[in-house]
C-alpha cells in the first residue's frame, strides 16, 4: 500500500471533529405562550382545588396569629397587629403558592408524566420552557398573595393607593421563588427529598422575613442576615406599599428580588438543560 493510500485510510478511519456548537436563539414569544396556553388549559380543569389550598392556608394564619396573638400585642411599628401580619403573610401566601407548586409539580411533570419530553419536540428550548412555567407560577401566585390583605381589610385594614403595587412585588417574588423550585426539582435525587428542602429552607425563609414579629427583637446576626432573604425583601415593599411607611426607600429591596430571581432563573435553566438535554 502506498504512503498516500495510507495516509488517506488513517484519515478515513479517525472521526470527525464534532460540530461547533450553535449559539443558543433568541427567546420566542410563540413559544412562551404556547407554554403559557397549556398551563392555563390544564389550569381550568383543577383551579377550584388549587386555589382553596392557596388562599386558605395563609388566612388561617392570619386569623390565628392575627388575633391569637393580637390579643396579647396591640400594636407592633405603630400598627395593628392584625394589619402587622396581614401584611406580612402576604409574601408567605406567595411562597407556599409559588415554591411548592414549582417543586412537586415540575419534578412530577418530568419524572412521571414525561411532559416535558413532549414539549421539547416541539421547536421550544428549555429556557423558553423554563422561563414560561416560572411565569405562569409567578402570576398565579401574586394574584393568590392579594387574599389576606382582602381578609385583613374586611376586619379595619386601610391600605392607601400604592397598594395597588403589591400584585407586581408578589409577581416578582413568586418568579424567583417558582425558578428556585425548579432548580430543586432538577437536582434533589428523589421526591422525597423535598422534606429536606421544605424544613431547612423554606420554613426559616418565612419564619425569619418580619412575616409575623419585627426582626429587630432578634439577635443581630438574625436580623443582619435578613438581607439575603428574598421573602424579607418582600414583607418590606408590601407593607410600604401598604402604609407608605416614611423613610422606606424600596429600591434596595426591589434590587434583592431582581438578582434573586435573575440567579434562580439561571440556575433552573442551567439544572433542567442538565436532567432533560445533556
Amino acid at each position: 500500500m502506498s504512503a498516500s493510500s495510507a495516509s488517506g485510510a488513517a484519515r478515513a478511519a479517525s472521526p470527525s471533529p464534532p460540530p461547533p456548537r450553535s449559539a443558543p436563539r433568541r427567546m420566542e414569544l410563540r413559544a412562551l405562550g404556547g407554554v403559557l396556553h397549556r398551563e392555563w388549559v390544564v389550569f381550568t380543569r383543577y383551579w377550584r382545588s388549587t386555589t382553596f389550598s392557596a388562599v386558605v392556608e395563609p388566612t388561617i394564619f392570619l386569623l390565628a396569629f392575627g388575633f391569637g396573638i393580637g390579643a396579647l400585642v396591640a400594636e407592633v411599628q405603630g400598627m395593628a397587629y392584625l394589619d402587622f401580619v396581614g401584611t406580612g403573610v402576604v409574601a408567605m401566601a406567595v411562597l407556599f403558592a409559588s415554591v411548592f407548586p414549582a417543586m412537586f409539580g415540575t419534578y412530577v411533570k418530568r419524572r412521571f408524566q414525561h411532559t416535558y419530553d413532549g414539549i421539547l419536540a416541539a421547536p421550544i428550548d428549555v429556557r423558553e420552557l423554563v422561563t414560561a412555567e416560572a411565569l405562569w407560577i409567578g402570576v398565579r401566585s401574586g394574584t393568590y398573595g392579594l387574599a389576606p390583605l382582602l381578609v385583613a381589610s374586611a376586619f379595619g385594614l386601610r391600605p392607601g393607593w400604592a397598594v395597588l403595587l403589591v400584585p407586581l412585588i408578589g409577581i416578582l417574588t413568586g418568579f424567583g421563588f417558582a425558578a428556585m423550585g425548579i432548580f430543586l426539582s432538577s437536582v434533589v435525587p428523589s421526591i422525597d427529598s423535598f422534606g429536606y428542602v421544605i424544613s431547612a429552607l423554606v420554613t426559616p425563609l418565612f419564619l425569619l422575613a418580619g412575616t409575623f414579629f419585627p426582626l429587630e427583637n432578634l439577635p443581630g446576626w438574625v436580623a443582619a442576615g435578613a438581607v439575603v432573604n428574598p421573602l424579607y425583601h418582600t414583607v418590606e415593599l408590601v407593607r410600604g406599599a401598604v402604609f407608605g411607611l416614611a423613610g422606606a426607600s424600596p429600591l434596595g429591596h426591589v434590587l434583592g428580588l431582581l438578582v434573586f430571581a435573575a440567579l434562580m432563573w439561571t440556575a433552573a435553566v442551567v439544572g433542567m438543560r442538565r436532567v432533560l438535554i445533556d
